[in-house]
């Protein structure tokens, strides 16, 4: 986990939680005390992830200040700003550019996004030295709101399926690059890991595994969702709440 970086996408202007959140940014929603966004970059750590790039956009610099007065022990968080949309791949690939760490792997996350997930278990298909990308699915009883993942029985990608209603396995939101995976991304911008990145990798026989599992996952982007994040973070995170 040393040899990783994670990416956190964090420039979305967050149009249907707005009203709710007025002069800051989604992921900065005050939750248990902290932001949300501190909440997932200190699960990070404690997986030994402590190389962080947050990627920001809409008043990216209130996560900036945030993060220069309150500095997370042990972790190193560069932000990148986006100058303009960049899509979230696009966004992505920027701070990448950006902050030129050099690392094995690339692990990229919503920043309005929280998945109850070992991130190790990512890593391990790393050991295959053919993948070049891992995403993280969900299993949830409706994916209605979600795309799904179509995946065979050895978990390779085969494609994304429309938002339909039922049981299914959804994007997490979570994915990990190998570093030389990177080489194959089209260069241009704005740039969709949906539309444009994983199509792209499938065209050239890279292979992308899925790995998916059954955990608590809470997306904060709506709000219904938004009000549910302090119980969440109290229910699922009580060893980081006594930590900090």
């Amino acid at each position: 986990m040393n040899d990783i970086a994670a990416v956190i996408l964090a420039g979305g202007y967050g149009t249907r939680v707005k009203h709710l959140l007025p002069n800051i940014p989604k992921p900065m929603a005050s939750v248990a005390n902290k932001p949300f966004l501190e909440w997932i970059i200190r699960y990070l750590k404690q997986q030994g992830i402590t190389q962080e790039i947050i990627s920001t956009g809409y008043l990216g610099n209130v996560i900036e200040e945030h993060f220069k007065n309150h500095q997370v022990d042990g972790v190193d968080i560069y932000c990148c700003q986006e100058e303009q949309p960049l899509g979230t791949a696009g966004g992505f690939v920027n701070a990448v550019q950006q902050t030129n760490l050099s690392c094995k792997g690339w692990l990229v996350i919503n920043g309005d996004s929280l998945i109850v997930a070992n991130f190790q278990e990512l890593v391990n298909y790393l050991d295959d030295k053919e993948v070049g990308c891992v995403i993280l699915g969900v299993s949830v009883e409706d994916a209605s709101r979600y795309g799904s993942l179509s995946f065979d029985q050895s978990h390779n990608l085969l494609n994304f399926a429309e938002k339909k209603a039922g049981q299914g396995v959804i994007n997490g939101g979570v994915y990990l690059f190998r570093n030389r995976t990177l080489e194959h991304f089209p260069s241009k911008f704005p740039l969709s890991f949906e539309y444009d990145i994983f199509p792209t990798l499938l065209q050239q026989n890279i292979k992308i595994k899925v790995h998916p599992i059954e955990a608590p996952f809470l997306d904060i982007g709506t709000p219904e969702t938004l009000p549910q994040a302090e119980a969440f973070i109290k229910q699922n995170f009580t060893k980081l709440i006594e930590l900090c």
